[in-house]
């Protein structure tokens, strides 16, 4: 009898056990704080320790439900993907929270091979929205939404 009954849910769950730990090993040397007053690595251990657990149901789930095997990697979606993060970071300075946060979230959503536009443009929105109301409003975060080369700071 077959332990593993979906491959691709173990695997998942491994390489989310694996980089939950990574980041919790990366968060030792800061501060934790308490919960009250949190220092520096208190936030990133909780999210690593979160992406720990979630993997540790993925690979129980693997193990009790079938499933099937690992077919290959969507390159696509991995390039598309991987581009968004970067084209994320590289236009924050000089276009500001707003349109970068639009870039990326539009780029991410040409990664899937279901991609509509009517779609991806109400979800760009919604996110940008609700970028704008958790970073800007909520937590206060002194990002510019415009930067410099769309006339904003």
């Amino acid at each position: 009898m077959n332990i593993i009954r979906n491959p691709k849910d173990v695997l998942s769950g491994l390489l989310f056990i694996a980089l939950g730990g990574l980041f919790a090993w990366q968060t030792l040397d800061l501060p934790m704080g308490t919960a009250v007053r949190m220092g520096p690595g208190y936030f990133p251990l909780l999210l690593a320790g979160l992406l720990g657990g979630l993997g540790l149901v993925v690979l129980i789930n693997g193990l009790r439900f079938p499933g099937e095997m690992p077919s290959g990697v969507a390159w696509r979606g991995l390039l598309i993907l991987t581009a968004a993060v970067v084209i994320f970071g590289f236009a924050m300075r000089p276009l500001g929270f707003l349109p970068a946060v639009v870039i990326a979230v539009f780029l991410s959503a040409l990664a899937s091979s279901k991609f509509n536009i009517v779609t991806a443009l109400s979800i760009t929105v919604v996110m940008a929205v609700f970028s704008w109301a958790v970073f800007i409003k909520g937590l206060g975060l002194p990002l510019p939404l415009l930067g410099p080369w769309l006339g904003g700071y």
